[in-house]
């Protein structure tokens, strides 16, 4: 029991740290999703082989959409016309970057990764972008998953039998900001909140557990180290948001800025679950290029990271030791986190009496 505490300690301790950025980073994430939707983004990402590349891997960056989520997304840009080297592009950068995880960085690593992670989502999107569509060939697969181009305000048209011009008259901008605002809150942290929670206990398990000489020797940065951090990030499904933390608590325990970047690269891009969904909008040959690309260029930026770190002299390990929560005041740290901790203990008890309501069963009626 006493471990359990000490677990729990931790963890809330790190959450404490990251919730007011958590929030922020919430709040503008909401807002980039009604007014950066996809079908929106869509048109700049016709034509090509370059162009098209370069501003899928650059709109996908703030997008808060993870590694499942972004799959629709995708789909419905490659619907609207986009090559598969720009929808390769969007679905690597945006589960490896968007607002929500931009801000947790800041709050939790410091401002040189914060400067980092996105851009190095920007480099690995856009060159598997180019990869894939000099290299990857013409084959095309059939897709069967179905965009919602619905109003994603209150769903008022199904986005096919109703004019834009239209419907931009529907709702005021106090509306389209306030359902902005309940997106974030209420539905993209109720899908993340789990796993925030999993990702900041792991770390608080990580942060009390792993030897820290072991993580030192092994994992204190290398080539060999990279490929480490990769085996583990690839088939491995954690949101960018959920997969800072855990990056936190390594680099503390002595694995190194470039090891933890890898991680957080390949982490929220890739997973098992999402594969064959994924061979099904580039095509088998197209996963490949896609695995390859995000393989080769998280290994080489973990290696320039590193190298960054050495140069300016940076030693983020004690950085992390020894930051305070300097910039923003205690109440508002212990506020955000007690509001962000009851919204996630509400969506909890919810899952538990709708899973609890779904397993009763309707008695049968008697026939007379």
């Amino acid at each position: 029991m006493n471990i359990v505490f000490q677990i729990a300690l931790a963890s809330w301790t790190l959450f404490v740290a990251a919730a007011p950025y958590l929030i922020l980073g919430i709040l503008v994430a909401g807002l980039m999703y009604l007014f950066l939707a996809p079908e929106t983004i869509a048109k700049h990402l016709h034509s090509g082989r370059v162009r098209s590349v370069f501003k899928a891997a650059l709109l996908g960056i703030p997008l808060p959409l993870c590694s499942c989520g972004v799959l629709p997304a995708a789909v419905s840009l490659k619907r609207q016309g986009a090559n598969r080297g720009a929808t390769a592009a969007f679905l690597i950068a945006t589960p490896e970057s968007g607002v929500d995880s931009i801000a947790i960085t800041y709050a939790l690593l410091d401002p040189l990764m914060t400067v980092i992670r996105p851009v190095a989502a920007f480099i690995t999107a856009f060159a598997a972008g180019i990869m894939e569509n000099f290299f990857s060939g013409e084959e095309e697969q059939q897709i069967s998953v179905q965009p919602d181009l619905s109003c994603r305000v209150d769903g008022c048209c199904d986005g096919n039998n109703c004019p834009p011009e239209e419907h931009s008259n529907h709702h005021s901008m106090v509306r389209k900001l306030w359902s902005g605002i309940h997106y974030g809150f209420f539905d993209l942290y109720r899908e993340l909140s789990g796993w925030i929670v999993v990702g900041f206990i792991l770390a608080g398990a990580i942060t009390l557990w792993l030897p820290q000489d072991l993580t030192s020797r092994y994992l204190g940065g290398g080539f060999a180290t990279m490929l480490i951090m990769l085996a583990a990030g690839i088939p491995t499904y954690i949101c960018a948001t959920a997969s800072t933390p855990v990056a936190a608590a390594l680099i503390m325990k002595g694995v190194s800025p470039g090891a933890a970047l890898v991680f957080l690269l390949a982490g929220p891009a890739t997973n098992i679950a999402s594969l064959t969904v994924l061979s099904k909008v580039l095509g088998r040959r197209g996963v490949i290029v896609y695995l390859g690309s995000i393989a080769t260029f998280s290994v080489l930026l973990g290696l320039a990271t590193d190298w960054l770190y050495r140069f300016l002299g940076i030693s983020l390990q004690t950085r992390l030791a020894t930051a305070a929560s300097e910039l923003l005041p205690t109440w508002l740290h212990l506020g955000t986190a007690l509001l962000l901790a009851g919204l996630t203990l509400a969506f909890f008890l919810r899952g538990i009496v709708h899973f609890a309501n779904s397993k009763i069963k309707p008695k049968a009626e008697c026939c007379s």
